[in-house]
């Protein structure tokens, strides 16, 4: 599988991935891995159904994922992996799901949380996640749009106290 982008929003298919990121991505599929979504029906068709013109959206679960990630079928096919969570991304690359970087769009506050950036909020299994993606070489950025610049997350997390360089 030939993944040209896997990004973590934890609003997973919206209006920027769907015109935006899916197009500069220039992909054949867009695949939602997340196991609530998976086994949620109506969940699944909201997602199914925001899917840009011409494009089609898969929603799979984790295992899955992995399963299709070493199918010699869909060794060429381009697509765009959403995720939820760093958590999430972790496994599909612990998993086999090979990628050199990664994208952060949108990480939702809660009370378990902190604010690193004006979108993306991280708990401690978050930066366990990010620390073991940057450590095995993934470069982590984060943007809104693909038009804006890359963003470092991985500088910020330092900036924040939240990791230190030699964690990396």
């Amino acid at each position: 599988m030939d993944v040209k982008l896997l990004r973590i929003d934890s609003r997973l298919l919206h209006g920027q991935v769907a015109t935006d990121w899916a197009k500069n991505a220039n992909v054949e599929r867009i695949l939602i891995v997340c196991d609530q979504a998976a086994s949620d029906s109506i969940r699944k068709t909201l997602l199914i159904q925001a899917a840009p013109p011409g494009l089609k959206v898969h929603v799979l679960t984790l295992a899955k994922m992995i399963r299709l990630s070493r199918d010699e079928r869909f060794s060429k096919l381009k697509v765009l992996i959403l995720v939820e969570n760093p958590i999430d991304a972790m496994r599909l690359v612990s998993g086999g799901v090979e990628v050199s970087s990664i994208n952060l769009g949108s990480l939702s506050f809660d009370a378990t949380r902190k604010m690193i950036t004006e979108t993306i909020a991280v708990n401690e299994q978050d930066i366990v996640a990010l620390t073991w993606l940057k450590k095995r070489g993934i470069e982590l950025d984060y943007r809104k749009v693909s038009s804006d610049p890359k963003r470092d997350l991985w500088k910020v997390l330092c900036d924040k106290g939240l990791v230190n360089e030699e964690q990396s």
